[in-house]
């Protein structure tokens, strides 16, 4: 079975924060600028944080955990470090060791 790839084109457009928000930049500011008027260009300069139902979406061609403008920090799954798979593992044979010694 092939490796998964993401896609390219979108993680070229997007920015993933920290937090797992995506920004992006918005449509319509690259021509035909002179009908538009210096307001509506200055709003358009600033990227924008990307909705629940898009990130949904972008999240399975990117592959990564994201998390859209209205979901909370906690609807993240953080992955656990290597010293907290560790101490996981470390807890887990800790305690078949006295099962197994009791019997």
């Amino acid at each position: 079975m092939p490796k998964i790839k993401t896609h390219k084109g979108m993680m070229k457009r997007i920015r993933i924060s920290k937090t797992g928000l995506v920004r992006h930049n918005k449509a319509g500011r690259k021509h035909l600028r002179s009908s538009k008027s210096p307001k509506r260009l200055r709003r358009l300069r600033k990227s924008s944080v990307m909705s629940t139902a898009e990130v949904k979406r972008i999240s399975r061609m990117v592959m990564v955990r994201i998390r859209g403008r209205e979901q909370p920090r906690t609807a993240l799954k953080r992955s656990p470090t290597p010293a907290e798979r560790k101490a996981k593992r470390d807890a887990a044979r800790a305690k078949a060791g006295k099962t197994a010694a009791k019997k």
